[in-house]
Parts: C-alpha cells; sequence; structure tokens
C-alpha cells in the first residue's frame, strides 16, 4: 500500500505483539488499512524494521524485544503512549511451540517457558494496556488463541494446554475489564505462516483436502477477524472465542 492509497487517520492505535510476520503481521496489515497506527513488536530487529518499512513508518512503530521479559511490555506500551498519545487495541499474538511429542515425556522447563510466552505475557501485556490507557477511555482486547486450546492436540499438548489457559485468560479479563474494555480471542486452525510451516510444507494440498473449504488459512482471515473483534461492529460482544477453522471442526465425529 503506498502513502496515497492509505485512507485518513481513524484516530485509533493499536499494540500488536509478534508481527513482524505472520498472523501478527496480517493483523497490523488490516488495521492500518482502515486508518490505525499501530505498534508491532517482534524478537528480531532486522524483520521488525522491515515490518514497520511496509506498513508506513508513519502509521507503525516497532519494538523489539522478547514478550515474555517484563521490561519489553513496558517499552512497548510507553512507545504507543509517547509515540501516538493513547493505546485503544492490544492484539496479544506473540506466542512459541518448541517442543513436538507426548506430553507423558515433556520437559517441565519447557512446559513454563511455552506458558510464560503464550499466557503470562498476554496478562502482562494486558495489564499494562489497562492502566496506561484503557481504564480510563475503553478499547479492545484480543487474544490470539489456536483450536489447539478447544480440543485436543496430540504433539502439541503444552501449545494446546496453554491456548485454552489464554482463552480462560480471556473470560476473567472480559469479567473484570468491563463495560469500558471488551476483551475477545481468535482460535484460529493452520494458518500459512512459518511457525505453523511443520504441518503442512510439503504436502500443503493433502492438509488444506481435510478443511471442507478446501485451503489453509493464511494471515489475513485472521487480521480480518481481528479488524471486526476491534471494531465498533462488535461492541455488544466479549467474552467470546471465535474459530476460525476452514470448517475443519465439521469433520468432528465424522467417519
Amino acid at each position: 500500500m503506498t502513502a496515497q492509497e492509505r485512507p485518513e487517520l481513524s484516530g485509533k492505535v493499536a499494540l500488536v505483539t509478534g508481527a513482524s510476520r505472520g498472523i501478527g503481521y496480517g493483523v497490523a496489515e488490516a488495521l492500518v488499512a482502515r486508518g490505525d497506527r499501530v505498534v508491532i513488536t517482534g524478537r528480531g530487529e532486522e524483520a521488525l524494521k522491515e515490518a514497520v518499512e511496509r506498513l508506513g513508518a508513519d502509521r507503525a512503530i516497532g519494538v523489539a524485544g522478547k514478550a515474555h521479559d517484563e521490561v519489553h511490555q513496558a517499552a512497548a506500551v510507553e512507545a504507543a503512549m509517547d509515540g501516538f498519545g493513547r493505546l485503544d487495541f492490544l492484539i496479544n499474538n506473540a506466542g512459541t511451540n518448541p517442543v513436538f511429542g507426548p506430553i507423558a515425556d515433556l520437559d517441565l522447563g519447557v512446559a513454563r517457558k511455552v506458558f510464560e510466552t503464550n499466557v503470562v505475557s498476554a496478562l502482562g501485556f494486558a495489564q499494562r494496556s489497562w492502566h496506561a490507557w484503557q481504564k480510563d477511555h475503553g478499547g479492545a482486547i484480543v487474544n490470539i488463541a489456536s483450536v489447539a486450546g478447544v480440543s485436543a492436540s496430540p504433539f502439541i499438548g503444552a501449545y494446546g494446554m496453554s491456548k485454552a489457559a489464554m482463552i480462560n485468560l480471556t473470560l476473567q479479563l472480559a469479567h473484570e475489564f468491563a463495560p469500558l474494555v471488551r476483551v475477545n480471542a481468535i482460535a484460529p486452525a493452520v494458518v500459512k505462516t512459518k511457525f505453523a510451516q511443520a504441518l503442512y510444507e510439503g504436502r500443503e494440498a493433502e492438509a488444506a483436502a481435510a478443511y471442507p473449504l478446501g485451503v489453509l488459512g493464511e494471515p489475513e482471515d485472521i487480521g480480518g477477524a481481528a479488524a471486526f473483534l476491534t471494531s465498533s461492529q462488535s461492541e455488544w460482544i466479549t467474552g467470546q472465542t471465535l474459530v476460525v477453522d476452514g470448517g475443519i471442526f465439521l469433520n468432528a465425529g465424522v467417519g
């Protein structure tokens, strides 16, 4: 999108974690496309810089760091407040899934790392966004969960457990932050990103065939859902988890 094609500013500002690529970038792109300004985070400074350039340096700020680092969380929120003067929306997307295998053999240290990154960091960002702006001015939070959090998820059990916790975190925050702040979650199935590459690489057609809609998800699919959940069109929705799965749950119990 060129500078000439960008819409007028909406006046709204979002913080999107884990947004140098993949789903997070898809969300940031959707928000910028409607006129929001964004602060995006990511671990790699170079990838983050490139993402800011694509989004537009006048519309985006990048803050590099690890999601579970409280100093980084504070820096990201401060970047929104100092750079744009407000923080209306938080999209908790940063996550990790460093292990593949049965949970019977799961290293508990790895389990703690998964929960620290996927759940505790989301709570930390929510707390900081609340105190910095939302408790006085309102807004919305969207947590990017997963279908792994609403069903059994063989071989990625730690990830699934963390996403189930994230869905419950959504409920807790929605209850506590009402009526000023709405809090919802999105639970995607397999989306074509580097993060999920191992689930479809080299066999995309086969993987997609399992979905009633016949295709895997794209980052913009989740971006559109996040844009809706942070818009005035969803003002009477809170505490919900929107499953975006290409229809894969329709196959449950078939056969």
